[in-house]
Formats: C-alpha cells, structure tokens, sequence
C-alpha cells in the first residue's frame, strides 16, 4: 500500500507496527492543495492533523494589526506535519498554514484518531507522547522567544 510507505518516512510513526500502520492508514485521507491554498485558516476551529507527503507549505500568523507574516517554512523533505494540536484539544487553530507550491497531504481528523487509540492504546499511547512532547518543544522555544522579546522591550524603554 502506497500509504502505509508514506506513513513510514514519518519519525512520528517510528514505533507503531504494521498492524498499527495499516489500521491508521484506513482511517487516513489523502488531500491535495494547490499553491497558495489555505490548509488551516487561522481561528478556525481545528479537525484534523496533517502529514505533508509533498510540496511545502508556510505557517502564517496575523497580527494585531491584521497583517500576517511567515513564522516558518515546511517542506516534505522533512517529513512535516502540523495542526496535531486538533488531536488533543478541537480549539481554534493558532496559526495559517497555506500550501506554497501543490502539495499532497494524509490527514486524520479526531474522532478518527481516538477511534485509532481506542482500538489500539499502545500506539495510541505512543503518538500521544510523541505529539506532547513536539508541542511542549514549540512551548518552550516560544517562551524563549518572549522572554527575547521582552528584553528588547525593556532595553529600549532604558535608553530613552
């Protein structure tokens, strides 16, 4: 199955067996985007992770000014994914992702991933961890960057 290699270039799915690959690959859907196509608006409420198996996407985020600029870049050489925060919480998305040149993606949407770990908590287990801790990752690089931020803003207010 042309899924299941797919699903195997992903570090995320390093330890989850054939058996594994081949439940998560039923409840998977192949997506196409063409170049400049929204993946994930910002805001939105989110559904579904996504797998990104070619091309490369950026992630936006909008400021307070409505503005949006390119927090970073993603390509399918790095086996990206993105929006798994949606497994955890059906929040509002944090940020735009839109496709920069055509892409193909696997997407699971939640219910279909806690169909997944229900059925098999292992791997379900697994993900989950693996998920957390990119997320906890991200956490803690943002703080960084506020706290950089933060000491701009306070070395600025000083000199004036």
């Amino acid at each position: 199955m042309q899924i299941i290699q797919e699903l195997k270039n992903f570090s995320l799915l390093k330890n989850v067996s054939e058996e594994e690959l081949l439940a998560l690959a039923e409840r998977i859907r192949q997506e196409q985007f063409k170049a400049g196509e929204k993946i994930i608006a910002e805001g939105e409420n989110g559904r579904s992770m996504y797998l990104l198996i070619e091309g490369s996407v950026e992630i936006l985020k909008t400021t307070a000014f409505g503005d949006e600029f390119v927090c970073a870049a993603l390509d399918d050489t790095s086996h990206a994914v993105f929006g798994e925060m949606a497994l955890i919480d059906s929040d509002k998305r944090s940020a735009t992702v839109k496709a920069r040149t055509n892409c193909k993606t696997l997407s699971i949407d939640t219910e279909s991933f806690k169909d997944f770990c229900n059925t098999y908590p292992r791997a379900g287990v697994e993900l989950l961890f693996i998920i957390s801790r990119n997320l906890v990752r991200n956490i803690r690089r943002e703080n960084e960057n506020l706290q950089l931020v933060y000491q701009a803003l306070v070395d600025e207010i000083e000199l004036n």
